[in-house]
């Protein structure tokens, strides 16, 4: 029960929020803590922890990194 009354708590809390920006930065926390829950509940890989550690930016920096150096065939090297 004690979980129960610490819920109320800080629902209480919440109602008083009257920032925009704390109200969208508890939405992102809560919506990013659903989401890490449902990826703990599959059977987690060796790299799962590395999962989700980049911004979407430096991801399109490695991809495109890639991309540019891995995925380009040079005809000369299978001589």
């Amino acid at each position: 029960m004690l979980s129960e009354a610490r819920k109320l708590h800080v629902i209480k809390e919440v109602l008083k929020i009257k920032n925009e920006a704390t109200l969208s930065a508890l939405e992102d926390f809560l919506k990013k803590n659903k989401v890490k829950a449902k990826k703990q509940n599959r059977t987690e890989s060796a790299f799962s922890e590395f999962s989700g550690i980049w911004t979407k930016e430096e991801a399109e920096e490695i991809e495109k990194a890639i991309e540019e150096s891995c995925e380009t065939i040079n005809p000369d090297d299978w001589k």
